[in-house]
Order: structure tokens, then C-alpha cells, then sequence
């Protein structure tokens, strides 16, 4: 690895004329014999390899443009700490990387976990921190754009960077040190979700299930959509060639590699409530399809015991078979439940599966969800092949083993377009502040069979104190809308910050079972009607479809007869927002005190 000479660094920086141009900053050393310190950040504006190297042989005007850069001072500033600590040697991403080398920035991103963990001590620069202490508590009016903490905790590469370093302080803006890892282990848990223990040794691959290392990624960023995948080889202790070019396949890539050297099931229990469409392969195309799994557990050696006591309990649809049962536990014992191997033909493997006449039918996974139940995939057969869907049935009968060629192969991207309109939700003082995960340009939402298929849109009246959020989904070929409200915040800051908000209100929308959703084959038109009334607790009622058009709020509690369907509408107050597909027209109305 290259590593910056910390002493020749700082000895160029104050007298650069008078320092040999050919003076070398950067010398080749191996991680596990040197002892050395390691940055960890954000990107800004940086110095790279070539230019970091040839510095003092530049003229003038070209050299000091890139030492008032950021990134430069990042190094400096980098080096006294280092050298204050008794260091010699110092990396960091920005120039310690020929990237102009595809072989060599192939070498160093399938090493990089290793360098982390065999670094003395990782400096973690936040600068977007400015005050003397750690932050303890999300601050949105300071981190509105990364839920509440510092941008680092948002980004992809930095969760191995804070995993494998076993000393690690972080430093605010101004290089003020404000905490070490053993320090902050409890908040760093809170933030991240990753164990005291996973934080304290840095023991990963092994002792934490895949769906749980993947759920610590799902909400974290990277620029490249490649580096989604590379950025976790680490924590898997895998490698691969970098493709940069190849999208969203490397993740793909990554979770056979995974496949080969585990048998952790829990690799195929992403998108366990079925939040969002899907039919083909049974690995996932992001890191965010395992959001929500970070409490999935495996259970191998119980694992016909605990499928005993939820038949009993009649679980799976029907009362326990003793017979079928103790032929299932005698074909337990002869199999081979952790094997698996790759073939053209998909991931073979065994599994007991719970048959609904021919299709679909339900394996049953050895892991389970956050509340103790087992986890089932819900497959189609086709051909030699079983394919994943994404929506969950009840099925009966007894489990039977079987063995199984789980398709991999990925399906083609299909596009949604919604328009929406929304122009309406301006005519009481009411503007959309922003969207979430991803930006919606003008009155088209984009919804991918690929991708997240579920979107935050807030709006806010300032005057009044009032917001809401719409979440927009696109499920099983059928536009889906919920909506989540929001006192006024006591905390002014609080109320600034509209990112804060939309995080929250993804998070509900995306755990909320499905009958919490309303559905329909349309575009979205999203309204508000003031109450005339001020009686009531905050409440919403539904209507049945309504023929295109938004049925008026009314006050007080009524029951309607429509087209012999009945609708109950609650008391409410205030202003209400009213939620409208068109076609098949649904109301949502929720309730705000103004």
C-alpha cells in the first residue's frame, strides 16, 4: 500500500522551495509489518496521487490553486495529528490510490478492509461538525440532509471504516478530537444499528447474519452504483474484480460470492413483508431491499423443533400431523440443510416447502423475523426453476422437503410513471418542501421493478404549523398511497428541517402492513379540504371509490350509504388532507389542528 511519509510531508509544507522537486512523499509498504494511522471522511474537494506526488516540481500558480484546496488541508492537518501521535506513516483514500491504475484501485478496494483493520489508529474526520462534543441526539436543522446525524454516518464506504479500525477518534471541522469509538460505542449503536460487541472487536463475517450486515447498508449512499457492492466485500470477507460500468450487477456479483463461502440463509430473506413488487431472482438488487433486518436470526440446529411448534400452533394453516412430522424430522437429520451450490440452473438447495396445489408454494427459511416467526419465501415454479415473488399467502399443509433451483438471473427493468398533481394542496398555503429517498422532478414519480419502489413527498404550511407526508408505492402493478401527519414540533429547529420528517414518515410507510395502503390503477391527485368544524381528536377515515372525485371532510361522526357501500367518517378539526387516485378513486382524510 502507499502510505504518505508524514515527516516529508510536513517538512515540503513549510519551505516547498526550497525542497527537492523529486522528493518522494509516498513510499510502498506492507500494511501488516508498518505501523501506521488512516483517515476516514467525506469527500470534497481532494488531491490526487499524481498531483499530491509531483507538487513541488508545479509552478507556482497551478501548486498553490491545489493547496488552498479543502482536501489538501484535509492531508495536513492529517499528518500533524498523525506525527503528534507518534505515526510515521499516514494513509488516506484521496492520494495514497493511483486511480488512473485500474489494476491498482482493484487491489486497493479488495484490501481496503484489511488496511483499515491493521491501521493503528483511525482518524474520522466529520466536517460537518462544529462543536467540541459528539453529537448524542439527531439534530435535523444541522444534518436535515443525512436524518439527523453527521453526512458520514450516510455513506457507504464509511461503514466498513468505523467496523474495522480497532482505535478510532473522531475529530469536528477545526481537527478537535470529540470522541473515540470505546468511548461512543452506545450512540454509535444507536446510530447505525451495528452491535456494541460488532463495534468493539471488529469480528463481522461469522457472528452476524448476511440480512443483518446488508440492513446496516440499506439506507447508506455512494456515487458510483457499483460501489454499493464494493464497499461491503470487507465486511464479507470476499473478493472480486471491480467492473466499474456494471451497475447495479455487482451487487449480484456480491451476494454469490457471499453464497459460495456461507450458508446463511438469511441472504434470501430480504423484503420479508413484501413492502414491494417483485418476480424473478431470489437475491436482491440493493443493499435496501434489506432494510428492517437487522434483528433476523438464524436457527439451524433447532431448526425442526421450531417448526414443530409453530404447526402446532397452527401457524402454517393446520393442525400438527405427528406422523408427518417424525418422517419430516428423520429426513432432516439425512439432509444437508447448509449446502448449496451454483449452478446454470440456479442455487440449488433443500428446503421444506409448504405446497398450494401446484403454484405458487412456500419454502421455509431456517431464520427468523424480529417477532420469532419463521420466514417463508413464496416461490413459483417455471421450467427447471423457482422464481421469488413479492407478496406473501397463507398456504396449508405439512412441510415437505424438497430440493430446489432458486433462479438468479435478473429480470428485466420495467418502468412506472405516475403523475401526480398536486397543485391543488397550494390554494391553502401549503407547499411540497422536498421529497425522499430521491429527488421527483415537476409531476412525474418514476417507480422501477428494480429499484425502491416506495416514495416520501412532504408539504408544510408554515403559517399554520401544519404537515404531512404522502408516501407513494408502486406494488403488484397498482399505484399504492398512505399518508403520515405530524404535530407542529415544540422545537422550532426541529420544524426547519423537512428531511428529518421524511425519513420518519418512510420508515412508518414501509413497516406498515398492507391494509394500512390504499390501492388503485392510477395517476394521484393529492387535495385538501378545510374542515368547517372544530370538535374531535385528530382521527382519518376512508371512503370507498367515490367515482374521481375527493368526498368533502364533514364534522362530527356520520355513516353514508354510497352505491350501497357504507363509509364512516370521523369527528375531526382543522385542516384535512384528502389523498385521490383517479379512476379508481380512494379518500384518505387526516386530520390537523390549525
Amino acid at each position: 500500500m502507499w502510505l504518505l511519509d508524514v515527516r516529508v510531508v510536513l517538512d515540503r509544507e513549510k519551505d516547498i522551495q526550497e525542497v527537492d522537486a523529486e522528493i518522494e512523499v509516498l513510499t510502498w509498504l506492507d500494511d501488516k509489518s508498518t505501523s501506521y494511522a488512516i483517515v476516514s471522511h467525506r469527500w470534497g474537494t481532494e488531491v490526487k496521487h499524481g498531483e499530491m506526488t509531483g507538487l513541488a516540481a508545479m509552478e507556482v500558480r497551478k501548486r498553490d490553486k491545489i493547496k488552498g484546496r479543502d482536501g489538501y488541508q484535509k492531508i495536513i492537518r492529517s499528518c500533524k495529528q498523525a506525527e503528534k501521535d507518534g505515526y510515521s506513516w499516514l494513509w488516506i483514500d484521496t492520494c495514497c490510490i493511483n486511480k488512473d491504475s485500474s489494476a491498482e484501485l482493484s487491489e486497493a478496494i479488495n484490501s481496503m478492509y484489511r488496511w483499515y483493520r491493521n491501521a493503528q489508529r483511525c482518524y474520522v474526520y466529520l466536517g460537518d461538525v462544529g462543536d467540541s462534543t459528539f453529537p448524542i441526539e439527531q439534530d435535523f436543522s444541522k444534518f436535515g440532509k443525512s436524518n439527523g446525524w453527521p453526512e458520514w454516518f450516510s455513506r457507504g464506504w464509511t461503514l466498513q471504516e468505523l467496523i474495522a479500525p480497532k482505535e478510532v477518534e473522531f475529530f469536528n471541522k477545526n481537527w478537535v478530537s470529540i470522541g473515540t469509538k470505546q468511548d461512543l460505542t452506545s450512540i454509535l449503536e444507536d446510530i447505525t444499528r451495528i452491535p456494541e460487541e460488532v463495534l468493539q472487536d471488529g469480528r463481522v463475517f461469522g457472528r452476524s447474519r448476511v440480512a443483518q450486515v446488508m440492513s446496516w447498508a440499506a439506507d447508506r449512499t455512494t456515487t458510483r452504483v457499483e460501489d454499493r457492492a464494493y464497499s461491503l466485500l470487507g465486511l464479507f470477507d470476499v473478493n472480486m474484480p471491480m467492473l466499474y460500468g456494471e451497475g447495479s450487477k455487482a451487487f449480484q456479483r456480491l451476494q454469490l460470492e457471499i453464497i459460495r463461502v456461507s450458508s446463511d440463509h438469511s441472504i434470501f430473506a430480504w423484503n420479508p413483508r413484501g413492502q414491494f413488487e417483485w418476480r424473478g431472482s431470489v437475491l436482491a438488487n440493493d443493499p435496501s431491499h434489506f432494510q428492517g433486518c437487522h434483528d433476523i436470526e438464524r436457527v439451524y440446529n433447532g431448526f425442526v423443533d421450531t417448526l414443530g411448534a409453530f404447526m402446532r400452533q397452527d401457524i402454517l394453516g393446520r393442525t400438527i400431523d405427528r406422523v408427518k412430522f417424525m418422517l419430516l424430522r428423520r429426513r432432516m437429520r439425512s439432509l444437508q440443510l447448509s449446502r448449496w451450490d451454483v449452478t446454470n440452473l440456479g442455487i440449488q438447495m433443500t428446503l421444506p416447502v409448504l405446497p398450494h396445489r401446484k403454484n405458487p408454494f412456500a419454502a421455509i427459511l431456517p431464520c427468523l423475523d424480529r417477532y420469532g416467526n419463521l420466514i417463508t419465501l413464496d416461490l413459483e415454479s417455471y421450467g427447471n426453476s423457482v422464481y421469488k415473488l413479492g407478496f406473501h399467502r397463507r398456504f396449508n399443509g405439512c412441510p415437505e422437503f424438497r430440493s430446489l433451483y432458486l433462479n438468479f438471473s435478473r429480470s428485466d427493468e420495467s418502468h412506472f410513471d405516475l403523475r401526480l398533481d398536486d397543485s391543488r394542496t397550494s390554494w391553502y398555503g401549503f407547499t411540497r418542501c422536498g421529497t425522499f429517498p430521491r429527488d421527483v422532478a415537476g409531476d412525474t414519480v418514476r417507480f422501477s421493478s428494480q429499484g425502491n419502489t416506495l416514495m416520501v413527498l412532504v408539504y408544510a404550511n408554515n403559517d399554520t404549523g401544519s404537515r404531512f407526508a404522502v408516501g407513494l408505492g408502486y406494488y403488484l402493478h397498482s399505484v399504492r398511497a398512505g399518508v403520515f401527519s405530524d404535530e407542529c414540533p415544540s422545537n422550532p429547529e426541529a420544524w426547519s428541517s423537512w428531511a428529518g420528517f421524511a425519513k420518519q414518515a418512510y420508515d412508518t410507510l414501509w413497516n406498515a402492513p398492507s391494509n394500512c395502503w390504499y390501492s388503485g390503477y392510477t395517476n394521484v391527485m393529492i387535495d385538501i379540504e378545510q374542515c368547517a368544524g372544530c370538535c374531535g381528536p385528530h382521527g382519518y377515515a376512508s371512503s370507498p371509490p367515490l367515482d374521481d372525485e375527493v368526498w368533502p371532510p364533514s364534522t362530527g361522526s356520520h355513516t353514508l350509504e354510497l352505491n350501497g357501500i357504507s363509509a364512516c367518517l370521523d369527528e375531526c378539526s382543522g385542516q384535512e388532507i384528502a389523498v385521490s387516485r383517479n379512476i379508481v378513486s380512494l379518500g384518505v382524510w387526516l386530520a390537523y389542528r390549525t
